[in-house]
């Protein structure tokens, strides 16, 4: 029973981390409104398993990009500028990585305990949902790419992704909305957007690791086993099809699903 949850909290968090709608909202709700109850799939063992499945699945993805960004950013320290488009990425994506850093370091315990009310994680989901709607309508017939990104989009996208440690939020929907408003295309927002989420992500992780070799050594390793593959397997998959979706589709079909599945919260918490 643990190994079949596992799984489908597993599939849900690497469907959920790239696609805008929220896993850590999914992640509280989907075992709230089950009834489920176990230790080990609520403990930081388990969540920093999931994490480094999403963690696989886009650096699998953007393998050829990272390698190129890790050779600019070296090539950049060497130069002692950055003139060329990676060069300049990379510094771009560091830069961006900050805010999120130092709030996700000095908040993330606060907020997550404080807003795991489902009544919140849904006014949440609901607020961005709304939010994605004026986006889309904000697109600009001829958007930039990110070959135009200056500091500023750079620090106001990391900004949206630091607002991301709220449950609801979601940190690809923050951060693709904000690029969005600043003007980019929905594919080179969604781009940047995974990009982004990468240090993040591996920061996290590496900071919780020692969690995860807990878990492994206290018989847990088939559990958690699961629940990276699923989260990797789901997150790579969620990856490329967003990809795909945004360079002909609008963000719309998230943002409806988000306000309909506040509805539903809503519903069921009131039901309860």
């Amino acid at each position: 029973m643990q190994i079949g949850m596992a799984l489908i909290l597993g599939l849900i968090q690497g469907l959920t981390e790239f696609l805008p709608v929220s896993s850590t909202a999914h992640l509280v709700l989907f075992p709230w409104a089950l009834g489920w109850n176990d230790p080990l799939l609520d403990s930081l063992d388990f969540d920093v398993a999931l994490h480094i499945g999403t963690l696989v699945a886009v650096l699998i993805y953007f393998r050829e990009d990272w390698v190129k960004l890790i050779s600019a950013f070296f090539s950049s320290i060497r130069k002692k500028k950055a003139d060329n488009p990676y060069e300049r990425l990379v510094w771009l994506i560091l830069f961006a990585t900050i805010p999120a850093g130092v709030i996700g370091l000095k908040f993330q315990h606060q907020v997550e305990h404080a807003f795991r009310s489902p009544l919140l994680i849904a006014a949440a989901l609901a607020g961005v949902g709304v939010v994605m709607i004026f986006a889309e309508r904000s697109l600009l017939r001829r958007p930039r790419s990110l070959s135009d990104m200056n500091v500023k989009d750079a620090l106001i996208i990391g900004f949206a992704q630091a607002s991301a440690i709220v449950p609801g939020v979601s940190r690809s929907g923050s951060t693709i909305i904000a690029g969005l408003f600043t003007g980019f295309s929905r594919d080179e927002a969604a781009r940047f957007s995974f990009l982004l989420s990468t240090p993040i992500i591996a920061g996290a992780s590496i900071l919780k690791f020692k969690h995860l070799l807990h878990g492994f050594l206290n018989g847990e390793a088939a559990t958690l086993s699961v629940g990276i593959i699923a989260s990797a397997v789901s997150g790579y998959l969620a990856i490329a099809f967003l990809i795909s979706w945004v360079k002909r589709n609008p963000l719309n079909v998230f943002a409806y699903y988000r306000i309909a599945l506040a509805v539903g919260i809503a519903a069921l918490y009131l039901a309860k």
